[in-house]
Order: C-alpha cells, then sequence, then structure tokens
C-alpha cells in the first residue's frame, strides 16, 4: 500500500510528497502545504488549545483563538 502524505494545515492527503508539497494552501501561513509528520491517529488534537476532531481536516477547517497563526495545528 502507498504512503499517504498528509497536509497539516487541511488535511489534503497526496500519494506524492512532491504533488502535496508544490501546490497552494488556504490555511497555511506560508500559502504552501506542509507535511504532517504525525502518525495516522483516531484523534487529533490542536497544540495550542487542545481541542480534538477525529480527521485533520475536521480539526484544521476552523479558527484557533490560542495559535499565532489563527488556525488549529495538529500535535505531533
Amino acid at each position: 500500500m502507498p504512503q499517504n502524505y498528509r497536509c497539516k494545515w487541511c488535511g489534503m492527503t497526496s500519494t506524492a510528497m512532491l504533488g502535496l508539497t508544490t501546490t497552494t494552501c488556504p490555511n497555511s501561513p506560508s500559502k504552501r502545504h506542509e507535511v504532517y509528520e504525525g502518525s495516522e491517529k483516531s484523534k487529533y488534537t490542536c497544540k495550542w488549545c487542545g481541542m480534538t476532531s477525529t480527521t485533520l481536516l475536521g480539526l484544521t477547517t476552523t479558527t484557533c483563538p490560542k495559535s499565532p497563526h489563527k488556525r488549529h495545528e495538529p500535535a505531533l
């Protein structure tokens, strides 16, 4: 099974790291997708405020009041 790479800012998935990192991300402070380096989990937690979600997309689509980027960022 091929490895999937996920963006830590929007949850987008790609089977190729290059395909993920060379496109723009609407949620990222740098406007580029950044690879989520953590493992697949049943629950993702924001490292700034502790909010949880069962998907990266569910976590990253809302704003975070404690983040300097105003977005939830998954903890590793």
